[in-house]
Order: C-alpha cells, then sequence, then structure tokens
C-alpha cells in the first residue's frame, strides 16, 4: 500500500503504428513510477515496493476507462501557455 498522496499525471494520447498509448506517472516525495495503458504495466520505477508497484498496476487496469478519457483530453498547449 502507498501511504501518503499520490500525485499522478498522464500523458496525451500517442500513437505508433495503429497502436494508441499513453503514459500515467505516479510519484511520492521521493519515489517514483512510469506505466503505460492500455498496457497497465509499470516500466520505470525508482523506490516503490513491488507490492506498491502491484497497486499501481491494479489501479491502471481498474480505471483504464477513466485513464483513457482524462488522456484524449489532455491538451499539450493550454498547458503550455498556464
Amino acid at each position: 500500500m502507498v501511504d501518503g498522496n499520490v500525485n499522478m499525471n498522464v500523458s496525451p494520447i500517442m500513437g505508433e503504428k495503429g497502436h494508441k498509448y499513453a503514459f500515467v506517472s505516479f510519484s511520492v516525495d521521493d519515489k517514483f513510477a512510469e506505466g503505460k495503458i492500455p498496457d497497465c504495466k509499470v516500466f520505470t520505477n525508482k523506490g516503490f515496493t513491488d507490492d506498491e508497484i502491484q497497486g499501481l498496476e491494479t489501479y491502471m487496469k481498474d480505471n483504464l476507462d477513466d485513464l483513457k478519457r482524462i488522456s484524449a483530453n489532455v491538451n499539450v498547449m493550454r498547458a503550455f501557455m498556464k
């Protein structure tokens, strides 16, 4: 179980050869992990335990539709201009 407040960021949808995906990053203090949807797998980890990584992957699976919706609504230019 991850203690404390987890900060999460979701990238805009990206595509490669017809395969759409997005990145989801999680951070707590000095811990950082990055995963990819729709695979729902963490591929970068600095400081999270194996159990915490499993929890983050479960979170991505359980909330995949919401994460896809968030990613589809990311406007890079609007975020850049703020």
